[in-house]
């Protein structure tokens, strides 16, 4: 009786975990789509901090998910400019204001981003031994692109995360390798 008992339960979970929707269960995130890129007009997009123009007919992959965010949630830090004039493009998402370079400020991926339910929320970054707390500010948007509002760049990976030049500097790392770095980074 004791073994029946023990094999059912094993095969009643086993059902369980087959039929467990893959969303739920593994939490993946899997492109929403694509676009078109288009050639911005002459002058149109800021290539400061080695940001990329869209590329006329480049397919570019678009995402409304980013991955699970946990207590120590892996990304990449790239490098934005926040003020006016900026590679950033317009004012801030959550204030519709711009914020200094000095200023640590964040843009997260679309599915980090939440809405805008992160929006003044503090995010803690950890990368090149070091740690640094940034203010959540503005989106970097994964599922569009390549248009005006998106100053003629390509949609954002879904798993960034888009930092003023103040976290840079906050987390050590020299100025010549600034641009892209594997992190972790999790709610304060």
């Amino acid at each position: 009786m004791k073994s029946f008992s023990i094999g059912a339960f094993v095969l009643g979970l086993l059902v369980f975990l087959v039929s467990f929707p893959a969303e739920i269960y593994g939490q993946t995130c899997h492109p929403s789509g694509g676009i078109r890129g288009r050639k911005p007009p002459s002058g149109q997009c800021n290539t400061e901090n080695d940001s990329v123009c869209c590329i006329q007919g480049k397919f570019y992959t678009t995402y409304t998910c980013s991955p699970p965010v946990s207590s120590s949630t892996n990304a990449t830090l790239t490098l934005n400019s926040f003020q006016k004039g900026g590679d950033g493009g317009g004012p801030s998402e959550c204030d519709k204001k711009y914020h200094s370079d000095d200023t640590p400020v964040v843009a997260l991926s679309t599915g980090w981003y939440k809405g805008g339910d992160r929006c003044h929320n503090f995010i803690r970054i950890n990368g090149n031994g070091r740690s640094v707390k940034a203010m959540v500010v503005d989106e970097c948007d994964s599922s569009m692109g390549c248009d005006e509002d998106h100053d003629y760049q390509p949609p954002c990976p879904n798993n960034i995360v888009d930092a003023s030049k103040a976290v840079w500097k906050a987390l050590g790392v020299s100025l010549e390798n600034w641009g892209d770095l594997d992190i972790s980074w999790s709610d304060e």
